[in-house]
């Protein structure tokens, strides 16, 4: 295992045209690839994932029509205890520690680079497209975190930049970067129909962590369960929540989510529905010992939002997911 001042050394010793890139699929995203590639220069496309962010169908599909390689990666184990709940730059509007994520990013991207046979890092990365965290301040700061400052190219806002590394050995002419900044999206439209590039996200973003539902559903559960896994966080996008004691109660609020609600479930968890009557599917994930009070309890709400909600008693079956275990329970449905 060499030091990261022998691997930076090697790097400028170097000069193997190929460049790991950040790759989310969305246009900057693509326009990035494509400014490099003019200076016939490989591209590796890589993907993270986590419960809150990563790569789709979509995103395979543009990597494929772009002609680079793509790897999608889950870092979950790493950046929900290392970035998640302990950025070092703090949060933005929601959950989201986007200059603390950028810089993780970046750094697993540059520890990959041996692997890849890569010189240096790519971003779609807009000089003030983000007030946050695409600024010069955050860039740098980005930078620090990686561990890889000098080495991260972002194309369309080259020419705005101090010189990378890449540029200054001439593994990059600067002058075929762009100069793009601020939150207009004209000139990446006009480049996306240069490039022939037609299928896009809206700019948007796809990070849940940006969301003020999403975030406040992931503190709740971050207060009660300190060391959650990927798997875990996945119920966390579906039904309706409740919290007692020490559980969490998800309910369905449609066939779709009642689906997914089961594809997600542990085999910790209990489920429940309604015996004889329509009705969504329930979730308790347990923290802790569950009592009858609780399941009771859970059993009511879950009658609340089925067909059975008029009636004096429903019976409702709670079962476990992973075996024959089950019981009817006799609940007043709760009310509104």
């Amino acid at each position: 295992m060499i030091s990261d001042e022998e691997f930076l050394k090697q790097l400028k010793e170097r000069d193997k045209n190929e460049g790991d890139k950040l790759f989310s699929g969305g246009l900057d995203s693509q326009l990035a690839v494509c400014v490099i590639k003019e200076q016939n220069i490989d591209v590796i496309a890589i993907n993270f994932v986590t419960p809150f962010f990563g790569a789709s169908d979509r995103t395979r599909k543009a990597a494929q029509a772009l002609g680079v390689e793509f790897y999608n990666i889950d870092i979950s184990e790493e950046y929900i205890p290392g970035v998640l709940k302990n950025p070092v730059y703090g949060y933005g509007k929601n959950m989201n520690p986007c200059i603390d994520c950028h810089g993780f990013m970046l750094k697993k991207a540059g520890d990959m680079m041996p692997t890849f046979g890569a010189s240096f890092l790519i971003t779609g990365e807009v000089l003030g497209q983000r007030p946050m965290s695409q600024n010069k301040s955050s860039m740098n700061a980005v930078e620090k975190i990686s561990g890889y400052r000098g080495y991260i190219v972002r194309p369309l806002s080259g020419k705005l930049l101090p010189a990378t590394e890449p540029e200054l050995q001439g593994w990059i002419d600067r002058e075929m970067l762009l100069d793009l900044s601020g939150r207009g999206r004209g000139r990446q439209m006009e480049l996306a129909e240069q490039y022939g590039i037609t299928d896009y996200p809206s700019p948007a973003g796809g990070c849940l962590l940006t969301d003020a539902n999403y975030s406040g559903r992931l503190r709740q559960y971050l207060q009660v369960c300190g060391k959650p896994g990927r798997q875990e966080l996945e119920i966390l996008k579906y039904g309706r929540h409740f919290y007692r004691d020490n559980l969490l109660l998800v309910i369905g609020r449609n066939h779709s989510e009642n689906e997914r609600i089961q594809e997600n479930t542990l085999d910790s968890d209990t489920l429940l529905k309604v015996a004889d009557r329509p009705g969504p599917l329930g979730l308790i994930r347990p923290f802790g010992a569950m009592n009858t009070s609780n399941l009771e309890w859970a059993a009511s709400l879950v009658a609340r939002y089925s067909d059975a909600k008029t009636m004096n008693i429903a019976r409702v079956k709670v079962f476990s997911p992973v075996c024959d275990d089950e019981q009817i329970l006799n609940v007043v449905p709760a009310k509104d």
